[in-house]
């Protein structure tokens, strides 16, 4: 099995403290304008995806849906998360460069 390089990025901007997780915490971080990616999981409610996609709009903060909440957890050494923030602007950018790399691969 290979690694999923996207889900060590994250897990390397958590060990960094470059991660907002949680939705009170994503959330705050993207108002804040400090989070330059916002990651939600693919299983996170409705409510929860429309409402960061609307505010991640506004803000005008990259997001993806990506993954699900155990894996955004288990990456950042936590329990469920249905959302994080990235804060660091360069491991921001690796992220969303491996999310478009597995997209032109499907």
């Amino acid at each position: 099995m290979r690694p999923n390089r996207i889900l060590s990025l994250v897990g390397l901007a958590a060990k960094a403290g470059r991660i907002r997780s949680g939705e009170f915490s994503t959330e705050k971080a993207v108002k804040a304008g400090t989070a330059h990616l916002v990651l939600i999981s693919g299983d996170a409610s409705e409510n929860t995806r429309k409402k960061f996609q609307n505010m991640c709009t506004f803000y005008e903060v990259p997001f993806y849906l990506y993954g699900t909440k155990q894996e955004l957890g288990t990456a950042i050494g936590k329990e469920m998360r249905s959302s994080l923030a990235v804060t660091d602007a360069g491991l921001s950018d690796a992220i969303m460069k491996e999310l478009a790399n597995r997209d032109e691969r499907r």
